[in-house]
């Protein structure tokens, strides 16, 4: 029987979708459906911060609901700066809108770490200074370390996706030598996710990219082992 994976999807985001239609190609009785709301910038004033306010997310689940989708999933890491009991509570809202179990990248993230003894990470995104430091603070409450951290000081959500893979070597190679757990890529519009296993075996250190990790939570909030899939990381072998 085919699951039906529901995934929120910033606007301006143009990562995400391909790169899950690579995953789920690999597997052979699920599908992935999108849809968006408006996310066009990430940072700490209001306006910005205002564009993960429920209504516009919970509309976009009972779109998603139309199609009878098994879980949906918010495919966006925002609760990393707003805290995860704002996810926490997001979850529940977006499965009653929904009709449907439910799940989000960042929860997912969390569910990775208890799994997985994950204590210290190295931070890999292309936010601002100000973003990565409340990160940083949200996770520590969290009890995740963050104990190298590279940042792009980028405001503009669609610029996002246009950070090539060099820039994010240098990110990578920059966090790993601290040898944390393992790294997170923490933006579901950087492209990291097709260079996980790469970087795994140049730098020794595991590789958890938010696409990667939003795709296996969703597979197990409806039941399902998770993915099975080295390259897209050893931590979903």
């Amino acid at each position: 029987m085919t699951l039906r994976i529901g995934m929120l999807t910033p606007s301006s985001n143009t990562v995400l979708e391909p790169v899950t239609a690579a995953m789920v190609r690999d597997l052979a009785d699920v599908t992935a459906h999108f849809s968006r709301f408006k996310v066009t910038e990430i940072a700490l004033d209001r306006a910005a911060l205002g564009q993960f306010e429920d209504q516009p997310m919970l509309a976009a689940a009972e779109l998603l609901g139309h199609a009878h989708v098994d879980v949906v999933t918010w495919n966006g890491t925002s609760a990393s700066w707003l805290g995860l009991d704002r996810d926490r509570a997001l979850a529940d809202r977006l499965a009653a809108a929904a009709g449907a179990r439910a799940s989000t990248c960042v929860l997912a993230l969390f569910d990775l770490f208890a799994r997985t003894n994950i204590r210290s990470i190295g931070l890999v995104t292309p936010y601002t200074a100000d973003v990565q430091t409340r990160i940083a603070d949200v996770y520590g409450r969290e009890g995740i370390r963050v104990v190298a951290e590279s940042h792009l000081g980028i405001r503009d959500n669609f610029t996002f996706g246009t950070v090539d893979a060099a820039t994010l070597d240098g990110q990578v190679a920059t966090v790993a030598a601290a040898k944390p757990d393992a790294i997170v890529i923490l933006c579901t519009n950087v492209a990291g996710a097709p260079h996980a296993a790469r970087w795994e075996a140049e730098h020794g250190v595991a590789i958890a990219d938010s696409c990667v990790v939003t795709l296996d939570g969703a597979l197990r909030a409806a039941g399902r082992p998770g993915l099975q899939a080295p390259r897209w990381g050893r931590l979903f072998a």
